[in-house]
């Protein structure tokens, strides 16, 4: 990929801040039904089959306990309609991040039969629009993509209905399992297998909402698929956060060829086994001991992480063994004039100046607003016919957010313990800088001290950033891969569970 994104926009991306950004006026000023829906029958192919599906958009009631409704929950559900045997039929339930982004990327970029038209490498082509998906797991199972409040076209009904209902770690999780509930009883999905998926944030959200389904609502899933996770929760602060940055900054740096030639001659998946060895077993004891480490050891510390990280030695020592991600993304092509992405490092953007320590915006989110804001409202009002003065919101309003008692690692964890058909997938791009790699190989690791589960827990790895789908081959491979992990984790018939 040799291509540059620039941008005159200033902006520096974190989902919660975009959120904060963007215009904080209810959409409650527009009249709208929160229970309504349009259904429409489409083909496609997919592996060279041609498969028949309904797709449902609309909206979903929240209820509170009083029975009054707060809420109108937009979805898309799209249902292959040449199945006889709906019992056996897995339904694939969709979350994106933020928290407060809508559905449209993994809708729009992965799983579902209409994707963005973009270049293969993931880059925007004009005019916008859509084309098929020739990879979707819609041949496997049927899947609903699900927006909360306040992102899509959902929204409280009224704004005297308290954001606290619905902007919060543990009271997001809490509303949307009640929908989930609602949805699988109106869809007569109760005997099918289920599985989860969230990006970002929302990896989270669905790890959450395993163990809030099978503890309130008797629901039990058989997967939960976690692209890009966020921490989860698993604490990791000081020396220990420092050090599982190196690895990313690795591959990074090897993208860009800025490693020596021994390095920089081995594939990617096989240089980068060498520096999360030298980050567990020397660089976390080494940051674990600051200043008191031996000025020698210090030395052949910095040395290495100037070796696997492309970055000057000499930076490395004057930020004590430390390189924050911003200054990384600032340093490592600053001769060149140009800044790395935070979400896909494989971008480059330009600054005001070569000087600093951060960049000005983060190039990839710019281009990936190029291609989907434009095609979900194609898409949506245009090609599934659902009518509405709404905007969509691709990044909502839904601050101040709660983000007390997040214990979600914990509660997929319990839910797993509980669950023995419970399985967990783990997808991460290697350049990725907002939620990397070997972040998301910890979580897995801290997952389950015990290791009494750990053959129910697995992760991969692709050579794109933090919506890998969006690169053609990682496409196909992950949706290929997440076909496999539902295969696999479908129940066999009268062969019990066993812990």
């Amino acid at each position: 990929m040799k291509k540059i994104v620039v941008s005159c926009l200033v902006f520096v991306f974190v989902f919660s801040a975009i959120a904060q950004q963007k215009p904080s006026a209810s959409a409650n000023d527009i009249p709208f039904n929160p229970d309504q829906s349009v259904t429409a029958d489409h083909e496609i192919t997919i592996r060279g089959v041609k498969v028949p599906y309904k797709t449902i958009t609309g909206m979903m009631p929240v209820w509170d306990t009083e029975g009054k409704v707060q809420a109108g929950v937009f979805y898309t559900y799209y249902e292959r309609s040449d199945v006889k045997d709906r019992a056996s039929r897995p339904l694939l339930i969709s979350f994106n991040g933020g928290p407060g982004t809508s559905s449209l990327w993994m809708e729009l970029g992965y799983t579902g039969p209409r994707i963005v038209n973009i270049d293969d490498e993931g880059y925007p082509l004009q005019p916008y629009g859509l084309k098929d998906n020739p990879h979707s797991v819609l041949d496997a199972t049927d899947i609903v993509f699900v927006d909360p409040v306040n992102t899509g076209f959902s929204r409280a009904v009224s704004k005297d209905i308290p954001t606290s209902r619905f902007f919060g770690v543990n009271a997001d999780i809490k509303y949307l399992a009640e929908w989930i509930n609602t949805f699988v009883s109106r869809m007569n999905r109760w005997a099918s297998p289920k599985y989860l998926i969230g990006e970002s944030y929302g990896t989270g959200r669905v790890s959450g909402l395993a163990l809030e389904l099978q503890n309130s609502h008797w629901m039990f899933v058989n997967g939960v698929i976690l692209v890009s996770p966020t921490t989860l929760g698993i604490e990791r602060d000081g020396p220990l956060a420092a050090a599982l940055r190196l690895p990313y900054y690795a591959a990074t740096a090897w993208y860009h060829k800025k490693l020596s030639a021994d390095l920089q001659s081995k594939p990617l998946a096989q240089m980068l086994p060498e520096v999360e060895q030298f980050t567990v077993n020397e660089l976390t004891p080494a940051l674990t001991m600051g200043g008191f480490l031996d000025d020698a050891k210090k030395k052949q510390i910095a040395s290495k992480i100037a070796r696997y990280s492309g970055i000057a030695e000499k930076v490395v020592v004057q930020n004590n063994l430390d390189v924050s991600l911003q200054l990384f993304w600032k340093e490592l092509l600053r001769n060149e004039g140009y800044t790395v992405g935070r979400l896909d490092s494989r971008y480059k953007g330009i600054d005001k100046r070569d000087g600093g320590e951060q960049p000005d915006f983060n190039a990839e989110l710019i281009s990936w607003e190029h291609s989907f804001t434009p095609a979900i409202n194609i898409y949506l009002r245009e090609e599934l016919k659902y009518k509405t003065d709404l905007k969509y919101y691709v990044f909502g309003p839904v601050q101040p957010w709660d983000r007390s008692g997040d214990r979600t690692g914990e509660n997929l964890r319990l839910a797993m313990a509980e669950n023995p058909y419970l399985h967990v997938l783990i997808q991460s791009g290697y350049y990725d800088g907002a939620c990397d790699y070997f972040n998301a190989k910890y979580s897995m690791w801290q997952l389950d001290p015990s290791g009494k589960m750990k053959d129910r827990l697995n992760w991969e790895g692709y050579e794109s950033g933090h919506m890998m789908y969006l690169r053609r081959p990682d496409l196909e491979s992950s949706n290929q891969s997440l076909r496999e992990f539902i295969k696999k984790t479908l129940p066999k018939p009268n062969q019990p569970a066993k812990y």
